[in-house]
């Protein structure tokens, strides 16, 4: 057996939200949390302050295997607003995680958030998932962060899976595609429109997205979304099931706030209207 069934890499950011207050972020760290709570053998991957990034996560390090490359900096967003009208800027960053890296897992989630995450790795990965909105990003001195088209030099060398925004879509159109052509599923979420999946061979599948009467807190919601879907393909679940467990999972956490609302099989299973 691999020695983790998730291992996600990426940063685990500092969020710094609308009233001041400080929150743990970054893809790496909700999808490893997503994982872990449906008792997978999770490790995180990061670059940053390791003091800071230990006090950052706090009662959830029981949860998952934490590795650290040290930094001067942890990256650090700033984070306005909700959904498609969140604006986020970089106000530090811990650097490159410079590759290749050694790996030895059953899901390999590529998750960066700024530039960081290497396009090779060694070792064992069943399955490589990757949510590129990390890669499709530039920000200035000021840190504003705008989307731009994904780089050649950026992309990984080899991805199973892709989870991307309807807002990344335009960045990565040729990729998404290449890599479905390629035998790889990506998912295209939009809200509460319905999950878009391109799978091998060109069929396009549309999943409704479920409702969510009172929303509550989003941030976290893809990225959630993301793990849900790589660990359901990777079970052996079709592409429309796996989504449908995923968007369950992405609405069990938007139910509630911040980390703590993210959920286990059972409240996903309950969402998904009692579905395993």
């Amino acid at each position: 057996m691999p020695s983790y069934d998730y291992t996600t890499v990426g940063h685990v950011t500092v969020d710094v939200l609308a009233d001041g207050s400080h929150r743990p972020g970054g893809t790496a760290f909700y999808s490893a949390l997503q994982a872990a709570r449906c008792k997978l053998r999770t490790q995180i991957l990061t670059k940053g302050n390791p003091a800071e990034i230990e006090d950052l996560i706090g009662h959830h390090r029981d949860e998952l295997d934490l590795t650290v490359i040290p930094a001067e900096h942890t990256t650090t967003l700033q984070t306005v607003g909700e959904g498609l009208e969140r604006h986020q800027r970089l106000l530090a960053w811990a650097g490159p995680i410079e590759g290749p890296i050694e790996v030895d897992t059953a899901i390999l989630h590529l998750a960066p958030v700024a530039r960081e995450t290497p396009r090779a790795w060694s070792g064992h990965a069943e399955l490589v998932g990757i949510t590129p909105q990390g890669l499709v990003r530039e920000w200035d001195a000021a840190g504003e962060i705008a989307l731009v088209p994904l780089r050649p030099e950026l992309a990984p060398e080899r991805c199973d899976a892709w989870v991307l925004s309807e807002r990344e879509r335009e960045c990565c159109a040729g990729w998404a595609a290449r890599a479905a052509a390629a035998g790889a599923v990506v998912a295209v979420t939009a809200g509460a429109h319905p999950i878009e999946l391109q799978l091998p061979g060109g069929e396009l599948l549309r999943v409704p997205a479920p409702a969510i009467a009172a929303p509550v807190d989003d941030l976290g919601a893809g990225d959630v979304f993301a793990a849900a879907l790589f660990l359901a393909l990777h079970e052996g679940q079709p592409p429309a099931r796996a989504a449908a467990f995923a968007g369950a999972a992405a609405a069990v956490r938007i139910a509630g706030t911040g980390p703590g609302a993210i959920g286990d099989r059972r409240a996903i299973a309950a969402r998904l209207g009692g579905a395993s």
